[in-house]
């Protein structure tokens, strides 16, 4: 099923390169010939009102003439992009409890057939809001790594397949089909130490199923030597100018890789490229 319609979330200060990235997603799902819905949040914080005497009145009316507020910016970044990328778009926002962000995000998402998330690297507000995506929203996600906005393309020409064998990654790659199809490259990689008759077989067997959706890809077994996956994976992919991973989320239980990491809170807290991530 083609990609037609994605979802941005918009949360957080308007820095230049979180701006960069929301053209970019822009530009992506303009390639994709999707539409687009970008939906801004703020928190809704009591402000106690402030006194304002006679003769502080004009510079009151100075301060409210500034530059519009951190979602305003967002939200003209938005629809400066979509109007240079001639998408259909859409935009809304809102005021929310701040322990409500992430689940009103992640319902929204639901409606769409992919949640493009810009990433700031190690942001703990934006790894919980992708978490909540991933265990809430029933929608894959494509990550943008914020700190290599000037380097993504919004063509996926090199794809790299993250396998694991997992069911989840099964799911990810039934979610990203539309995009490998559309791949000139499709590499499938594996992380062992220990190329075993079972991951080739696993690899090819992949391959072999893709074949059939028309994507012609091909298998690699990569040894990590002692270097954690996501880092074998991460540098696999810039050493092979690979535009986007697709990959499965949280192999192990959820828990575990909070208390001791893993793969998928690695690369969520800093993507190496465009990741295509599905639970």
């Amino acid at each position: 099923m083609p990609i037609k319609d994605v979802f941005l979330p918009l949360v957080g200060q308007p820095h230049e390169p979180t701006l960069a990235a929301i053209e970019t997603c822009v530009a992506l799902a303009a390639d994709l010939g999707a539409r687009i819905t970008a939906l801004a949040l703020e928190e809704d914080v009591f402000v106690r009102p402030k006194v304002i005497l006679p003769d502080d009145q004009d510079s009151a009316e100075a301060s409210g003439s500034r530059e519009p507020g951190d979602v305003q910016q967002l939200l003209n970044a938005f629809t400066r992009a979509a109007s240079r990328a001639n998408i259909r778009a859409q935009s809304r926002s809102a005021k929310v409890p701040v322990d409500q962000i992430a689940s009103i995000l992640a319902e929204h998402a639901r409606f769409s057939d992919l949640a493009l998330v810009p990433v700031k690297p190690h942001d703990s507000r934006t790894e919980h809001i992708i978490e909540t995506f991933l265990f809430e929203s029933g929608r894959p996600l494509l990550l943008c790594p914020e700190q290599h906005v000037d380097k993504l393309r919004p063509e996926f020409e090199n794809v790299m397949i993250a396998w694991d064998h997992s069911a989840r990654a099964a799911r990810a790659v039934g979610d990203a089909l539309p995009i490998l199809q559309a791949a000139t490259s499709v590499r499938v990689v594996t992380v062992a130490d220990d190329k075993t008759d079972a991951i080739t077989q696993s690899g090819l067997s992949l391959v072999h199923h893709l074949r059939e959706h028309g994507i012609y890809a091909s298998f690699e077994a990569v040894k990590g030597s002692g270097s954690s996956i996501s880092k074998v994976l991460g540098s696999w992919a810039n050493s092979h100018a690979i535009d986007a991973i697709v990959m499965g989320a949280y192999h192990h239980s959820r828990l575990n890789e909070i208390v001791w990491g893993g793969v998928t809170k690695t690369v969520i807290g800093q993507p190496p490229c465009w990741v295509m991530i599905s639970h």
